[in-house]
């Protein structure tokens, strides 16, 4: 792998912002990677514009591996003028570096030095950091037919490896009032705020029931945005307030959902709306046991650092792959740190060293190795499992290389069925006024919740 070549790429791919919420920034981002996928990989990809998200598909005949990342990320466009290019003292810093344009980087690279793409999938969506909205079905379908699936998210802290990660539910809870005079006529009004500071601390009396905590395995409820009311003389109608849950398996997962959707209202006049629910299935470390094995073996066999997998709490599509039922390894991106920070960083001498390794591993599933069972193999000993002569791993990727097997560029639109979120509504009778409010269940609808994180 060609360091240089490598930087060149990366700064073609930061200098091109690609804010998640901006569609057209995105579709210029696609339009950079792909013409970095095609001189790559020797094909022009399949593109999808999926409610004007714009997601790049490579396909070289059947699917067997997955190699997945994100294009898209959080910073708006403009964010360049303040935190701009550079690379000093082998650091290279930019918006979206770290999360995850380097791991592209080292995505296209290490594909390009592959003796065979037979087998080979390469999916590249626009909306990670949003929760993959547009991009979830067609993630799911893909890896539902692949035998492993390498996510080239970035590393966590020391390159180590993301071998589980918690499940994620979002939700917006709106509580809906009665406007009045604050000043005249306080009382023909329904407080939307006070009832909003009642449903926090109901939403944080789930916390304590399900041990709500930050820790590996623990199950976490946090209220985090709160708004409420139009002007400082007026009794507000509405206010919200934004939930985060982080669950360790789909069980919290569920248990906690059920606790939302049992909140009922305090203050009389008003009425709740729930709006969302699960968005990332937890990654479980069954789903990434038996490739973090191999990988383990693997670096050993290239000469790397030996490696370490570690539980996060941040998701990433790398979710979805494991949900789908797919033997998943995930942060084999780029090794740094700073991610959605102004400090965001990639050490770039790492930069061919982990593209060596995925590129390693795609070859070995590609060529039929087996994953073999979570927790089933002694990592420390040799093992006719593990990847053969790696030598075939070249300097492909400097110059390109011709696809074969490429499903070439289609460009066009797709619509993929998304899941639904739950839409709930409560409501409490007003006291004196003659009216008895009933709280409806039942009504589904989907919802337009932001859900991504991928610390």
């Amino acid at each position: 792998m060609n360091l240089d070549a490598m930087l060149a790429d990366l700064e073609d791919l930061v200098l091109c912002e690609s804010y998640s919420s901006d569609h057209d920034a995105v579709a210029r981002s696609a339009r950079v990677v792909a013409a970095q996928g095609r001189r790559l990989l020797g094909a022009d990809p399949e593109i999808l514009v999926i409610d004007g998200v714009t997601h790049l598909l490579w396909s070289f005949g059947a699917p067997r591996v997955l190699l997945l990342g994100h294009h898209d990320t959080v910073w708006p466009v403009g964010t360049l003028r303040e935190h701009p290019w550079s690379v000093t003292d082998g650091v290279a810093r930019g918006p979206g570096v770290f999360d995850m344009k380097a791991g592209l980087v080292q995505l296209f690279h290490a594909a390009a030095s592959l003796p065979s793409a037979d087998g080979l999938s390469v999916l590249i969506v626009g909306d990670e950091e949003l929760g993959s909205p547009t991009s979830r079905p067609l993630i799911e379908s893909i890896a539902a037919r692949c035998a492993a699936a390498f996510v080239l998210e970035a590393s966590a802290d020391g390159g180590a490896l993301k071998t589980a990660r918690k499940g994620i539910s979002r939700y917006e809870l709106i509580v809906h009032g009665r406007a009045a005079h604050a000043g005249l006529e306080p009382e023909l009004g329904a407080n939307a705020a006070v009832e909003l500071a009642h449903q926090v601390l109901a939403v944080a009396a789930i916390g304590d029931q399900v041990g709500s905590s930050s820790r590996a395995g623990a199950t976490s409820v946090t209220p985090t945005m709160l708004s409420a009311g139009t002007s400082t003389n007026t009794v507000p109608a509405r206010a919200r307030v934004a939930v985060d849950v982080r669950v360790p398996d789909q069980a919290a997962q569920r248990r906690v959902d059920e606790l939302m959707r049992a909140l009922t209202p305090r203050t009389p006049g008003v009425r709740l709306e729930l709006r969302g629910g699960p968005n990332r299935p937890p990654l479980d470390p069954a789903a990434s046991a038996g490739l973090f094995e191999v990988a383990v073996r693997t670096a050993r066999e290239l000469g790397m650092a030996p490696l370490r997998g570690v539980a996060v709490g941040g998701g990433s599509d790398g979710n979805f792959t494991a949900g789908a039922g797919c033997p998943t390894l995930d942060g084999l991106g780029a090794v740094g740190g700073g991610a959605h920070a102004a400090g965001e960083h990639v050490v770039v001498a790492e930069m061919p060293v982990r593209a060596r390794l995925v590129a390693a591993l795609t070859a070995y599933v590609l060529a039929g190795g087996a994953v073999g069972p979570p927790g089933g193999g002694d990592t420390t000993d040799g093992d006719p499992r593990a990847p053969g002569d790696l030598g075939d791993l070249g300097d492909a990727a400097d110059n390109g290389r011709g696809g074969t097997h490429a499903a070439h560029g289609r460009a066009g639109t797709g619509h993929f069925g998304l899941g639904e979120t739950g839409h709930v509504e409560t409501g409490r009778g007003e006291t004196g006024r003659g009216e008895t409010g009933r709280g409806k269940t039942g009504h589904v609808e989907t919802g337009p919740l932001e859900a991504g994180d991928t610390a």
